[in-house]
């Protein structure tokens, strides 16, 4: 029989205590596969998901082959496991929100919806990504499964004009794009509470992201568009929505900060390989080095001004 000294039970105590101090991190499940880029994927969540100040609890769905120019095919885990993985973590650690990406198949999306029905409290943030790669069948099968199962425990759905359009309002499929108050109705019908609808053309060089519920648009927000084709950039949105409900903050202004986050991170993004550039998504970092090796007179460049709080992010 092992023994516990008092000295072991005091040192056991002051371990605990100290971490008693940093245990309030709020925590965020993250279903998505595996992305070999790192430009989307699981590895996404969990750096933006820790760059606003939660932490990232990340449930691997299956796993891309995919290189920065296109995307070559996909392994899909079974729905046992991953049901496994969700169920493990969230037994143990309390979370806040959950995001949804790329589940890879309706049986992993059954699976998803299952556990999310036994975390009814629990915000879902939805990310509907570009499924154009994939064959028509299972694009066929996976939408049909997200939209009966999915979507009815759906708080915020996040995605493309196009890809929303396409696949809420199939018979407006001529039109450029559709309201997002349109869009929002359509969704509403499954159950979701409000869509956040990026990419909304607009004059100029301005793209619009707009938040919407099915009575109006609560919230709209636009950028100057961005001469770079971009991986990963619904992902990163999407997450840093779910972190920012996580750490407290009310819908409109999470989706403010989230998208602020987002144009910052695309702003300061990079060209790894031969194809798509990547979003910067620890862009702060660069900017404190710059700024504590800056002249105090100097001007701070206002796009690394991040907004506060994120959860006075913790790094």
């Amino acid at each position: 029989m092992t023994r516990t000294s008092a000295t072991d039970a005091s040192r056991d105590n002051d371990i605990s205590d100290a971490l008693a101090e940093h245990d309030t991190l709020p925590c965020v499940l993250s279903f998505n596969a595996s992305d070999p880029t790192g430009a989307c994927g699981s590895s996404s969540d969990a750096l933006v998901i820790g760059s606003i100040g939660a932490h990232a609890l990340p449930v691997v769905t299956g796993v891309y082959v995919r290189d920065t120019r296109e995307t070559l095919g996909h392994t899909v885990i079974d729905d046992t496991t991953v049901a496994e993985q969700a169920h493990a973590v969230a037994e143990d650690i309390p979370i806040l929100t959950i995001k949804v990406g790329f589940l890879g198949s309706a049986e992993v999306v059954a699976a998803v919806a299952a556990f999310a029905s036994d975390y009814a409290s629990v915000p879902l943030i939805a990310y509907m990504p570009d499924l154009s790669w994939w064959s028509e069948q299972e694009i066929d099968d996976y939408l049909d499964a997200f939209r009966e199962l999915l979507l009815p425990q759906t708080a915020v759905l996040v995605g493309n004009n196009a890809t929303l359009r396409h696949w809420l309002l199939p018979e407006s499929t001529t039109d450029r794009h559709a309201r997002a108050a349109d869009l929002a109705r359509a969704a509403a019908e499954y159950g979701v509470s409000y869509v956040v609808v990026t990419g909304v053309p607009m004059a100029g060089d301005q793209l619009g992201n707009v938040l919407a519920s099915p009575q109006a648009e609560l919230h709209s927000q636009s950028f100057e568009r961005i001469d770079a084709g971009f991986l990963g950039a619904g992902d990163i949105l999407s997450a840093a929505l779910a972190a920012l409900l996580a750490t407290g903050s009310d819908l409109t202004e999470a989706v403010g900060e989230a998208l602020l986050y987002l144009d910052q991170a695309l702003d300061h993004g990079f060209r790894p390989g031969m194809g798509r550039a990547v979003a910067d998504r620890l862009f702060w970092a660069s900017a404190e080095a710059d700024d504590d090796g800056a002249d105090d007179a100097a001007s701070p460049d206002p796009l690394i001004d991040i907004p506060h709080p994120f959860n006075e992010t913790k790094h």
